[in-house]
C-alpha cells in the first residue's frame, strides 16, 4: 500500500477514500444515534447566532467529518509537494494525514480541532513562504488574522500566535515591524467582537474571554491506558522518522531544514496547548495530525526494507480499526 503511494498519481484519490471509510467504519459500528458538537467557543456566539450547538445522527457526522477530513487531505498533500518537504512528489502527505486523523474514535466526529485544521493548512501555506518572501509584514499580519478566527472557533488556537513569531525568528532577520503586525491582525478580529459585545451591552465581560488562559498545566491527566495502545506503532514510526531524518538533515536544503525546524514547532504548541480547556477532551490533538503526517511521510518515503514498513503501516491500520470495534 505504501509503495502505491509513493507515486503522484491521481487514482490515489481513489485508494484515499477507500482507506479513509476503512478507518471510520468500526465507529460507525459502536456509535451512539445522536452526536453532539459546537462550531465556535461560547464568547463568539454574538458573531454567528444560530450556529452554535447542533446535533447530528453518528453516521452523517462522521460522513461529514470524513468529507472535511478529505479535503483537508488534499490540501495538506498539495502543501508539501509545492513546497517540496519531502523531496520528491507523492500522495504519502494525505495517506498520513487520513491515518493520523482516524487514530482516536474522538477524532472521527466533527469538531472545533477538526475545523481548525484548514486554518492550520492556510497558516503553513503563508509560514513557508517567509523563507522567499519579501513582503513579510503583510504575511504576518494575514496570519494574526488567521489565528485570531482560529481563537473564535477553539481557543486553544491561540497559542499558534507563538508559531508566528518562532517562524519569524526561523526564516526572517528580525523586524521588529513584522513582530507588531502579527500582533495588529489578532487585534483587528477581536476589536470587531469587542464592538459586538459593546453592542449588545457586555462590553464589561470581554475580559472573560482571557480567564481560560490563565489555568494551570495540569499536574496529572487521567487517561485510559488501554485507549492509547494504538499509539505504539506511531511512536515507533515517529522513532524511526527521527533517525532517517538525523540521516538526512545537513544534505537537505536550507529552505527544508528550516520548514522540519517549524513543523516540530507546529507539533509541541498544538499539543501542549490542550490545558486550556475547562473539560480535556482527546480531539484536542487533532492539531497535532499535520505536522505529525509530514514526519511519518519522510520516513515512508526513504524507507528501503519493504516488508518492514508495509508490515509497519498495516499494523498501525489494523490496530485504528481494532480499538474502534474494542472500547474495553
Amino acid at each position: 500500500m505504501i509503495n502505491i503511494f509513493r507515486t503522484y498519481n491521481p487514482f490515489n484519490f481513489v485508494w484515499l477514500a477507500i482507506i479513509l471509510v476503512l478507518l471510520r467504519m468500526g465507529y460507525v459500528y459502536n456509535a451512539p444515534a445522536k452526536i453532539e458538537f459546537s462550531l465556535i467557543e461560547p464568547f463568539a456566539r454574538l458573531l454567528l447566532p444560530g450556529v452554535y450547538e447542533h446535533t447530528l445522527s453518528s453516521a452523517n457526522d462522521v460522513f461529514l467529518a470524513g468529507t472535511l477530513v478529505f479535503i483537508q487531505a488534499i490540501l495538506f498533500n498539495h502543501l508539501c509537494n509545492y513546497y517540496n518537504l519531502l523531496g520528491k512528489p507523492s500522495f504519502l502527505p494525505a495517506l498520513m494525514y487520513v491515518v493520523a486523523s482516524g487514530l482516536f474514535t474522538p477524532f472521527l466526529v466533527l469538531s472545533s480541532p477538526l475545523v481548525c485544521n484548514f486554518l492550520v493548512i492556510a497558516m503553513l501555506f503563508k509560514l513557508l513562504s517567509l523563507y522567499k518572501g519579501s513582503d513579510a509584514q503583510s504575511t504576518s499580519y494575514d496570519l494574526g488574522m488567521i489565528v485570531a478566527v482560529g481563537s473564535l472557533i477553539y481557543l486553544p488556537f491561540i497559542y499558534f500566535f507563538l508559531i508566528i513569531w518562532i517562524s519569524l525568528v526561523i526564516f526572517k532577520p528580525f523586524n521588529w515591524r513584522e513582530w507588531v503586525a502579527g500582533i495588529m491582525g489578532y487585534a483587528t478580529i477581536f476589536f470587531f467582537l469587542a464592538v459586538f459585545y459593546y453592542l449588545d451591552n457586555r462590553l464589561d465581560q470581554f475580559y472573560l474571554i482571557w480567564l481560560p488562559l490563565t489555568t494551570r498545566f495540569p499536574d496529572r491527566i487521567n487517561i485510559n491506558y488501554y485507549d492509547y495502545l494504538v499509539l505504539i506503532p506511531v511512536i515507533i514510526i515517529f522513532a524511526l522518522c527521527l533517525v532517517k531524518v538525523r540521516q538526512n538533515f545537513f544534505r537537505s536544503y536550507v529552505q527544508i531544514r528550516k520548514s522540519f525546524q517549524l513543523l516540530f514547532v507546529v507539533f509541541l504548541v498544538a499539543g501542549l496547548s490542550f490545558y486550556v480547556k475547562e473539560q480535556f477532551h482527546l480531539n484536542h490533538f487533532l492539531l497535532c495530525a499535520i505536522p505529525a503526517a509530514v514526519f511519518f511521510s519522510y520516513y515512508f518515503l526513504y524507507a528501503t526494507t519493504r516488508w518492514f514498513y508495509e508490515s509497519l503501516f498495516f499494523l498501525l491500520v489494523i490496530s485504528i480499526v481494532y480499538f474502534q470495534f474494542n472500547t474495553f
